[in-house]
């Protein structure tokens, strides 16, 4: 087995497989690492947006997606504290996807992250140049201070060690590459804190995800998204500085929001499938160094997290794109150092920063229940203003126009 590589991949989840996938599209040697055996969970959202559809169809894996167990997205419906409910129609607009230049139909999926990882994960397998399971990461080597390999334990227990000019950290918000090139770091302020529950038996659902705004979580959100089967992914979450302040368990909250109006009825009959389960997301109302000497984090490792909506995959598949594109650069000029891999970081949040910054603004808007309250009972009454949200959301509008207090103001007197 040819152990020369142009780059190492850590983790083979989202982010990771589709590195594997883009690499292989580029002609480079990449090895890819997971510390799990596919199938395996991922406690999350399961949602897939309008920008994972975007990298699915420019990857020709789409029509696969659509065949795996799951629901198809045709509505998003928001819920405010008071109660109200505005139901998204995203059929009202395409997808114009800012990265890759692709119009599509607006849609998106929910499918559990056990299926679509591994989906992911065994489309990338053949192509990568070489794939390990089981394989965990314990440090990383370094030459002259620049990263060059990572040694760790085989599922047989044999210690190992490979090299290649370039490591990538695809390993989630708990990343071993963040914390041995000390770029880890856990800030309350830019942490949100979730908990999921797969339930069978909830009423109503329909082919939307629902988001909905509850004093329990605020500036956090109550979701329930539908699944295959008649199932759904329910969870709860909040922003982890607010939960330390206000003293928040989430199961109790969780507990709480489904057992009274309106939900109370929806849950009825509803059985948990498992205990809920919690997971960080290190969120991109900070802009972290995602780079260094040899090396680049990536989704979730790079705190990508969308903080409005929580929604990780897309961002993930699109910091994929970007640094395989400036992987290829940097391997063609022979030059891996950090002043080169900038790039990659700053392309990333030329592609990504002003809608981050943005759904930063609106998670801090959240805060403000009155506020919440009326723009989307006013979104529930006017047709158009439900038009405008969805043009929004699908990049036909600019979304900026929500975090003017102008837009605010003129809701006032519509």
């Amino acid at each position: 087995m040819d152990d020369s590589y142009d780059l190492i991949i850590v983790g083979g989840g989202p982010a990771g497989a589709t590195t594997a996938l883009y690499a292989a599209r580029r002609g480079l040697k990449a090895l890819l690492l997971d510390k799990a055996r596919f199938p395996r969970d991922k406690i999350c959202g399961d949602a897939l947006s309008g920008k994972s559809v975007s990298i699915l169809h420019e990857l020709d894996l789409l029509e696969g997606v659509r065949q795996l167990p799951g629901a198809l997205v045709r509505a998003v419906t928001f819920g405010n504290p008071a109660g109200a409910e505005v139901r998204i129609e995203l059929s009202r607009h395409d997808h114009r996807d800012l990265l890759t230049g692709k119009v599509l139909p607006m849609e998106g999926f929910v499918i559990r992250r056990q299926v679509f990882d591994r989906f992911l994960f065994e489309e990338a397998r053949p192509r990568a140049t070489r794939c390990l399971e089981g394989f965990v990461v314990k440090d990383l080597l370094s030459e002259g201070g620049r990263i060059c390999g990572v040694r760790g334990q085989d599922r047989e227990g044999v210690e190992r060690e490979f090299r290649a000019p370039l490591v990538l950290g695809c390993d989630g918000f708990n990343s071993i590459v963040a914390r041995k090139t000390r770029l880890y770091e856990h800030d309350p302020r830019h942490w949100v804190v979730a908990l999921r529950c797969y339930y069978e038996n909830v009423s109503d659902l329909k082919d939307q995800i629902e988001l909905h705004f509850v004093d329990e979580v605020l500036p956090g959100y109550f979701w329930v998204f539908p699944l295959e089967n008649g199932t759904a992914n329910v969870g709860i979450g909040m922003l982890h500085e607010g939960l330390k302040e206000r003293g928040v368990d989430l199961r109790q909250a969780l507990q709480a929001v489904i057992s009274r109006p309106p939900f109370a009825r929806r849950f009825a009959q509803a059985r948990p499938l498992e205990e809920p389960a919690g997971w960080n997301l290190p969120v991109a109302s900070k802009q972290r160094r995602i780079h260094g000497e040899g090396f680049m984090l990536l989704g979730d490792a790079a705190g990508l997290i969308d903080p409005f909506t929580g929604e990780g995959i897309g961002n993930a598949l699109y910091s994929a794109r970007l640094a395989v594109e400036t992987a290829a650069a940097a391997l063609k000029a022979g030059d891996t150092s950090a002043a080169f891999l900038r790039r990659y970081e700053e392309r990333l949040w030329e592609a990504l920063g002003a809608e981050l910054r943005i759904s930063t603004r609106l998670q801090q808007l959240g805060r403000y229940r009155p506020l919440l309250n009326m723009v989307i009972r006013k979104a529930a009454r006017d047709p158009q203003l439900a038009d405008l949200i969805c043009g929004m959301i699908a990049n036909a509008f600019p979304k900026k126009a929500l975090t003017n207090p102008l837009f605010y103001l003129k809701l006032l007197f519509r």
